[in-house]
């Protein structure tokens, strides 16, 4: 094959533990999408359990603060996906659908207390571009011990999660920009865990919390798309306020290192409004 032609692929230390519990996990409970990423990189970090209790997308949501609607508005979930309600804990509920979920502060919180201290999600409100999405994914990849990013995005910027093989070849080796056009138009959590690079773009692989996604929640994102998506500029709120963002969720002892990298990349480390409330906000 032409050096021309070659792709090469860097995976994030702990996916498999993350893909592993990805599997398992699908599809997140309605509402749970933060919980649901939360809880996969708890386990890619090797924490299973607390207090003998299973550390699952219940468990962060319940030590987030997330709240759940009182029932699913049309058009809010992926094509073919039916609503799933079978909450393990109790969940406080909320009418406004749209401030329903799991906010970006009461996750970062409930990642720090599940994990006891172990790990620390360090929060990037961008600005986001393909340089600065290469930047914090390369950081993390270098480290030895497990990490996660946790994407906060509009999924109207994505491709479609199930492009054709030559649409993926035509982007990482000519640069095509044509894509599918994209699955749905929500705001959502979904987890980074791999890059793959080519000779005329980069893209990343997105581990999803819904399986009519990709194949079975997986998918293949471009650079341009996924910087875009992180952006949310054109989200309700968004004039006033950076909407998106994402987690570096790295153990306590490479979050010093991690946070010094990405204020060299001009990231700025900052919560994010993503429009839910808390279960204490309300009660």
């Amino acid at each position: 094959m032409p050096t021309s032609d070659q792709l090469s692929i860097t995976l994030l230390p702990g996916y498999r533990e993350l893909l592993t519990a990805h599997a398992r996990e699908l599809p997140q409970r309605d509402d749970l999408c933060g919980a649901f990423c939360g809880a996969l990189a708890l386990r890619a970090a090797g924490i299973e359990r607390r207090g003998g209790e299973v550390v699952d997308q219940d468990a962060v949501a319940l030590a987030a603060g997330s709240t759940v609607s009182g029932a699913r508005e049309p058009g809010t979930l992926p094509h073919g996906e039916p609503s799933r309600r079978d909450y393990r804990l109790s969940i406080p509920a909320i009418d406004d659908h749209d401030a329903s979920g799991t906010n970006a502060a009461g996750l970062r919180n409930a990642l720090a207390t599940l994990s006891d201290g172990a790990v620390e999600a360090l929060p990037y409100t961008g600005p986001w571009n393909p340089d600065t999405l290469a930047g914090l994914f390369q950081l993390v990849a270098a480290l030895e011990r497990p990490a996660s990013l946790l994407a906060n995005f509009a999924t109207h910027h994505l491709w479609g999660a199930r492009p054709r093989v030559d649409q993926l070849l035509g982007y990482l080796l000519g640069g095509d920009a044509e894509g599918p056009p994209p699955d749905w138009d929500v705001g959502h959590f979904a987890c980074v865990f791999a890059r793959v690079s080519g000779p005329r773009g980069s893209m990343y692989a997105v581990a999803d919390t819904y399986p009519a996604l990709g194949d079975r929640g997986v998918h293949l994102q471009p650079q341009e798309h996924l910087a875009a998506a992180l952006e949310r500029r054109d989200m309700p709120g968004s004039s006033s306020k950076v909407a998106g963002g994402m987690f570096a969720v790295v153990s306590a002892d490479d979050a010093a290192a991690v946070r010094a990298g990405a204020a060299e990349l001009g990231l700025a480390e900052g919560i994010w409004d993503n429009g839910s409330v808390t279960g204490e906000s309300i009660g």
